[in-house]
């Protein structure tokens, strides 16, 4: 059944405590499917728009609104594929945006589309200039690096060996790398010498 959003009766959910702990977890819940259901609708109509300008319009209007790493995740509009230098031009920009998921967005769209043949190492440089607190920003600046050093393992790996992101990114990406089936044992091993 499709979820709706919830109503409270009274002070129902309102007193989390004894037996009404079972409503305030259950209205928590529905809140929660029905605010998703919307996301993922949105995000399945900006990944169908088959003209980049108007995804543009559209996925920048709805970026501000992401506050999760699924909703974030999950985009991914089929136009990009056949624009590179136009949506290489928007990662620029979204990547010096305030907000955290348009950079963890940002972040996404270099892994997915500039990794393989489009590579080059000025994509790393950017992603390791980022300096952040911010939890889903910094794991998946690590994402990045452990994608990166999976496809393109010795140009990534002196940014690994110089120690060139922060503590808490460098020990991630290996832990990230070590964990990946696209990374040789050796490589793993390799890169286990370099944990802080």
């Amino acid at each position: 059944t499709p979820a709706t959003a919830p109503t409270t009766h009274g002070d129902t959910a309102a007193a989390p405590n004894g037996k009404n702990d079972k409503n305030v977890i259950q209205n928590f819940f529905n809140i929660c499917v029905f605010k998703y259901t919307i996301f993922c609708n949105k995000c399945d109509i900006i990944e169908k728009i088959n003209n980049f300008d108007e995804c543009i319009f559209y996925l920048e209007n709805f970026l501000p609104y992401i506050d999760n790493w699924a909703t974030c995740d999950m985009l991914n509009p089929k136009i990009f594929k056949t624009n590179y230098e136009k949506l290489l031009e928007k990662i620029y920009q979204w990547i010096n945006s305030d907000s955290v998921y348009t950079v963890r967005f940002a972040i996404g769209m270099l892994m997915r589309f500039f990794l393989d043949e489009k590579f080059e190492t000025k994509y790393l440089d950017l992603v390791s200039s980022i300096n952040s607190e911010e939890y889903y920003i910094n794991m998946m600046r690590a994402w990045f690096f452990a994608t990166a050093l999976a496809k393109q393992y010795d140009q990534t790996l002196p940014y690994i060996k110089n120690y060139s992101l922060d503590k808490w990114t460098h020990n991630k990406t290996i832990q990230k790398a070590n964990e990946s089936f696209r990374i040789t044992k050796d490589q793993k091993e390799e890169l286990k010498k370099f944990r802080l």
